[in-house]
């Protein structure tokens, strides 16, 4: 049997009840946002509480009953039968609260930037990064999530060198967090007469996308310089200086933005720069616990081979967790859930079982 964490889970249930008072009260403005979004968050899971709580209780009564030497035999019975259906359920609640009651990431339920670069491969390197966006692209549609391309340099056969994209909704770094590695890429290219499979990759990096209170940026921190925006063959887009390149001098991180609004500009380079300063806070703090993330799939190293897309074979290999899936036509049409659910499951067994040894 599991052991669950009673005094969190009274505290949970506490904080839960001052929420719905204080929100019995009416609205207040932003305060009353904030009440919302934590209420919704411990909604379930109180519900999931209150749930084992019901249980245990019927639990005893039954056990109770049971020891009861005046309980006549036929309610002695149903009451035996009762008691094993009940302690079974209770195994599952248990299950399902210590999954609920796992530290939580707090980037989990937050917006997500995407960036995917062409790696080794050339051409079909592009070609893959484009196939990789489009995959994320239909996965994101699926899941009612809004996707913005911010940047984009596409690749001489087609595909992108590289394009970033901000992905909007709830939770979309939770579920795509553990996409971050090198996506290597086999299969025959169009060019290639011969036959040869060919083996190109693609870079991906997910960030949580940051807000200002998550990270503060100091005017006198960032250099921002503002040169002229070219387009295809080095010809001006337009007269003006448009082009925004902001430097955060304490870490070197860099950060180019250049589509034709030199104010649009501006405001998607702090994006980007306040997402990566983000990550490397969250990457500094994950290596100062290297030795428990060696054990779990998301170390987000960006220069590790996670996936392997077979094209002759229609597979799909994501060696982190060794899952191996001959649908490699559907997944790349956007449905990848049944990775990712493997992927967070495994990630879940870790922290489980990180928790256990201590």
């Amino acid at each position: 049997m599991a052991t669950l964490p009673l005094e969190k889970m009274r505290q949970l249930e506490t904080r839960f009840g001052e929420i719905e008072a204080r929100m019995a009260q009416g609205p207040e403005s932003d305060v009353y946002v904030r009440l919302a979004s934590e209420y919704s968050e411990l909604e379930p899971v109180v519900a999931a509480i209150r749930n084992y709580g019901r249980t245990v209780s019927e639990i005893g009564d039954l056990k109770q009953m049971l020891k009861d030497r005046d309980t006549e035999q036929e309610m002695r019975v149903l009451a035996e039968f009762e008691l094993a259906e009940l302690e079974e359920r209770l195994e599952e609640l248990e299950a399902q609260m210590q999954l609920m009651l796992l530290p939580k990431d707090a980037a989990d339920e937050k917006s997500a930037i995407l960036e995917i670069r062409a790696g080794t491969g050339g051409s079909e390197a592009a070609l893959f990064a484009g196939d990789l966006f489009r995959m994320y692209e239909r996965y994101a549609g699926s899941h009612g999530w809004r996707v913005e391309v911010v940047s984009a340099s596409e690749g001489e056969a087609g595909g992108y060198k590289e394009i970033i994209a901000t992905i909007t909704g709830r939770g979309v770094f939770a579920r795509l967090k553990f996409e971050s590695g090198v996506h290597r890429v086999q299969r025959v290219p169009e060019t290639e007469s011969g036959g040869r499979i060919h083996t190109s990759a693609a870079t991906v990096a997910v960030l949580p996308e940051a807000e200002e209170i998550d990270v503060e940026i100091r005017n006198e921190d960032i250099r921002i310089d503002t040169m002229r925006a070219s387009g295809a063959g080095g010809q001006h887009v337009n007269t003006t200086d448009s082009a925004v390149r902001i430097t955060h001098l304490p870490t070197g991180v860099v950060v180019t933005q250049s589509e034709k609004s030199q104010h649009q500009n501006r405001a998607r380079a702090m994006q980007l720069l306040r997402a990566r300063l983000f990550d490397m806070e969250r990457q500094k703090a994950d290596s100062e616990r290297s030795a428990e993330r060696k054990s779990q799939v998301g170390s987000g190293d960006r220069s590790e081979r996670i996936r392997t897309y077979n094209f002759p074979q229609g597979r799909v290999t994501d060696h982190r967790i060794n899952l191996t899936l001959y649908k490699l036509d559907r997944m790349m049409e956007g449905e990848i859930d049944e990775v990712v659910d493997a992927l967070v499951a495994d990630f879940q067994a870790g922290q489980l079982a990180s928790l256990s040894e201590n």
